[in-house]
């Protein structure tokens, strides 16, 4: 099995945090939200991984010299082979998968890694595969899928009248990579555009227009992190999770002074806590330090200093300094104080 990762977006609604931190390698309750993905998909899956490829953006667009490196980490640490490849242009999610080609072979899971899930769900062999997709109150802004016994029968992009409720969520299975390989192929040599790109929808409909069958996956749980509030929700919603699953999230070398941390929390390695509270459902990154504040519901990055601040949904990246007694602010492009 092979897990092949599209995450070459610039990740703008998520400024000014991605800036510096491409989207999914930003931190989720200690962990990069990419990692979390694959980590995910493996276990659903429940079968060997093979190899992880991820296509990221060039390093003109945002992306650190570092990130190949932490990307192949991220596929080491599953036993799993790495491959990097690098989209130049965004030119549609088709074209983005299709600059993994190398690694399209075999079963194949496609992942675009700017959402998180939970769900309990087994390939059917008979299946040639499988697309995630979960019940939402608006469809017009997602692409949907339409059902006739247990088969998906149409792909909608974003329909302006009612056609479904089944969202896609952006993670599919195919039992034969290189049949999606070959299908993007004919998309890009015969220049098939939808909106101006290379969409992997219509790669889909072409697959099912010759025969191939696709079941729907069941999510219970879509995290999304498109943008600063929907991410600290997707934080606060992981740290329930894994609160269920009894992991410890506290380190054990944080030096409290009288302070106090309400769970759910992940706080990481080498944190002070100076008369403070912390929580619930905030994660702080390593080599930070707080004093004097109360911060609750909020997704802060490593390495950050913090005092005399009452946050609430709050997002703040690495090496921040913030302190809310002051008013003399230098504040960047992109950035918000609400």
């Amino acid at each position: 099995m092979k897990i092949i990762v599209p995450m070459a977006g610039i990740g703008s609604r998520l400024r000014p945090h991605t800036l510096t931190t491409p989207k999914p390698l930003t931190l989720i309750a200690g962990k990069p939200i990419v990692q979390r993905l694959v980590e995910d998909i493996a276990q659903v899956v429940n079968q060997k991984i093979n190899e992880i490829a991820f296509i990221i953006g060039p390093v003109a667009k945002g992306f650190p010299g570092d990130t190949e490196e932490r990307l192949l980490k991220i596929a080491s640490d599953l036993n799993a082979k790495g491959s990097v490849f690098v989209q130049h242009e965004a030119l549609g999610t088709a074209h983005a998968i299709q600059c993994a080609k190398d690694a399209l072979d075999g079963p194949c899971v496609v992942a675009f890694a700017d959402t998180l899930f939970k769900a309990d769900f087994t390939l059917d062999a008979n299946a040639d595969g499988a697309i995630w997709v979960k019940q939402v109150d608006d469809p017009s802004a997602f692409g949907v899928v339409k059902l006739k016994d247990g088969f998906i029968t149409d792909f909608v992009e974003k329909p302006t009248e009612f056609v479904s409720d089944l969202a896609i969520i952006g993670i599919y299975y195919f039992k034969n990579g290189e049949v999606l390989r070959d299908e993007i192929q004919y998309l890009l040599d015969n220049d098939i555009k939808d909106k101006g790109e290379y969409q992997l929808t219509n790669a889909l409909e072409n697959m099912k227009q010759k025969g191939m069958k696709f079941i729907p996956g069941q999510v219970d749980e879509w995290m999304d992190c498109g943008n600063k509030n929907v991410t600290v929700a997707t934080n606060s919603k992981v740290l329930e999770l894994l609160q269920t699953d009894c992991i410890n999230l506290t380190s054990d070398d944080v030096v409290l002074e009288n302070s106090e941390i309400i769970q759910p929390c992940y706080i990481g390695k080498k944190v002070r806590l100076k008369n403070t509270t912390i929580g619930p459902n905030v994660s702080l990154g390593e080599g930070s330090l707080v004093e004097n504040s109360t911060i609750k519901n909020s997704l802060i990055q490593s390495n950050v200093t913090i005092a005399n601040a009452n946050l609430d949904n709050a997002m703040i990246g690495h090496h921040a300094k913030y302190n809310g007694k002051f008013t003399s602010v230098s504040i960047g492009d992109y950035s918000e104080l609400a």
